[in-house]
């Protein structure tokens, strides 16, 4: 019988993203304590297996059934009250069980101190492979967390971290940050938000916030001015906002509409208006955008981690295509085309790995006191965050066509992965706004001086490729001395080129640091492929890694 079927075998899925991912896998096992690993094994072996499974099934359900506003109830009177699918509330139970932050703010985050980003962000990259939508909403809770922390009184910590610690799903609180305004965009320091004093820390918020993520969640941070004299971002203060005040009433919080996004379609984005909404000021008045930049900053860091994993589940729902499709008499991988292909995106997910996965230790280190891994975390934070959007939406594209037309059929999860990845390079600063971040860290720190420093040490440990990155490190650190004295906007568009070079020059030396006897098995096909392009000609092409080399690059076990 004629067998008329799209792949030559059953389709490999496989059963546990984190025993598959022979990268994530090393990475933990070598750079965690074994103390620390042993805690988190356990909940890494289940969410691999619940993201490979139930949340991917569940994710597929909510993205097709987006978050519905209910204005009104059946007697007239407003309630503003948000449905969600079923899914999206068992996708938050599967989050809390997974312990992603129970490990980290528990004790009121004395954990802090002991790898607790690199445990958290362990369990939730495998959540983020299947589930995009959520992964914002579980960000700002972490981000609202940290300043939380740092910046409220005791009273408020105890109770909102044990909320947000805790691993009842009915117990368990989210955040949100309401920064956007009409006005301002990116430009916060144009927000025209109010808030007036009543008593004590509590002031009446009045204005409309314009695009508010997670607009559901029960701790909302919002910016607003106490007086509308003190402009830009030093008039800002900082209001703690919850959706029912001390007597039981409900804070008013009038939502205008949900936003019909291109993507992250599970979690509910809205435009609020704010009528004498109660907030509680935080920290010192004025002092609001400083302290704000503490959940900024962490978004940044989640925003990376959910590029690097959309992107690398793309890659990995490509790979398993390519293996099993057959077109034009053989196995499509091997075709040369496709597998040079894949060999650029392998090499590109290596690259935001480690990079990101550095920037992840250094705020462990900064956390527990290191002050130069402080430094170097301010310049690493919008690198990471830059870096990781822009390819990974490049990554996830390209695996789309390397599907072919089977990857754009929305019953696949590559289209999903595809809008959902698309609001990376937006969302907490915009690829020019990082830009401009790192200039400001490179001009105010010592970061990329350390930057530097740390890579001359990593190219002094090895010989085999010392002489080509010895050479374009000190062209680089010319070119800084050269560009310093530019006017203000010539010198930012050579930044921009500057720091891409920067980034490059030190992703490739994260691939030296962190091969071993066991990475060196993606990582070495990774640096032949790249110092192949650093030394030859233009026009000069090395022949096509095997499937075999690929295979070891992609670094995939089903």
């Amino acid at each position: 019988m004629h067998r008329n079927k799209v792949l030559i075998n059953e389709a490999r899925f496989s059963k546990n993203f984190y025993t598959s991912d022979l990268i994530h896998r090393h990475y933990l096992e070598k750079n965690l304590k074994s103390d620390n690993l042993s805690v988190i094994a356990e909940e890494l072996f289940k969410m691999g297996q619940v993201a490979a499974g139930v949340l991917n099934n569940l994710s597929m359900a909510a993205d097709k059934n987006p978050p519905q506003l209910v204005k009104r109830d059946a007697w007239g009177e407003d309630t503003d009250d948000i449905l969600f699918h079923p899914a999206y509330k068992e996708m938050i139970k599967l989050a809390v069980e997974s312990k992603m932050f129970h490990l980290k703010w528990k004790d009121n985050g004395l954990s802090l101190t002991d790898e607790a980003n690199t445990k958290s962000f362990g369990i939730s990259y495998l959540f983020a492979m299947s589930e995009s939508g959520l992964y914002c909403p579980l960000c700002m809770t972490d981000a609202a967390a940290t300043l939380i922390s740092k910046h409220c009184d005791d009273s408020d910590k105890k109770r909102l971290l044990e909320a947000i610690a805790s691993l009842d799903v009915d117990s368990f609180k989210t955040g949100a940050m309401f920064l956007t305004e009409k006005a301002g965009g990116s430009d916060v320091g144009a927000n025209l938000v109010t808030a007036t004093h009543q008593e004590g820390r509590r002031y009446f918020l009045n204005g409309e916030k314009w695009f508010c993520s997670n607009v559901n969640a029960e701790i909302i941070f919002a910016l607003a001015r106490t007086d509308s004299g003190k402009k830009g971002t030093k008039g800002l203060s900082i209001f703690l906002i919850e959706p029912f005040k001390k007597d039981g009433s409900r804070n008013a919080l009038n939502i205008i509409r949900l936003k019909d996004k291109l993507g992250v379609k599970s979690m509910a984005s809205a435009e609020c208006i704010l009528n004498d909404t109660e907030g509680k000021l935080i920290g010192e008045e004025f002092n609001g955008f400083k302290i704000m930049t503490d959940m900024i900053n962490t978004s940044r860091l989640y925003n990376a981690v959910a590029a690097l994993s959309a992107s690398r589940r793309a890659l990995i729902e490509a790979f398993q295509f390519a293996s099993q499709r057959k077109t034009f008499g053989k196995i499509l991988l091997s075709h040369a085309l496709v597998r040079d292909k894949f060999s650029e995106l392998g090499v590109l997910h290596l690259k935001n790995y480690y990079l990101t996965w550095r920037t992840i230790a250094a705020l462990d280190k900064a956390e527990a006191g290191v002050d130069s891994e402080k430094e170097i975390l301010r310049l690493l934070t919008p690198m990471v965050k830059m870096t990781t959007a822009d390819k990974g939406v490049y990554i996830t594209r390209e695996s789309m066509e390397l599907m072919g037309g089977i990857g754009y059929i929305e019953d696949q999860v590559v289209p999903k992965l595809m809008r959902d990845i698309m609001v990376l390079p937006i969302w907490e600063g915009a690829g020019n706004i990082m830009l401009l971040d790192m200039l400001r860290a490179s001009q105010k720190t010592k970061g990329l001086q350390m930057l530097f420093d740390e890579i001359q040490r990593i190219i002094d440990a090895q010989k085999q490729y010392k002489e080509v990155l010895e050479k374009e490190l000190t062209r680089l650190k010319q070119q800084l001395e050269k560009i310093q004295s530019l006017p203000l906007q010539q010198l930012e568009v050579f930044a921009k080129y500057f720091f891409i070079d920067v980034i490059d020059l030190y992703q490739v030396s994260l691939l030296l640091m962190n091969r071993d006897e066991i990475s060196k098995k993606w990582i070495d096909i990774a640096l032949k492929l790249i110092m192949h392009k650093k030394m030859s000609s233009q026009n000069e092409h090395e022949s096509t890694p095997s499937i075999e080399e690929i295979n070891d690059l992609v670094a995939w076990g089903f």
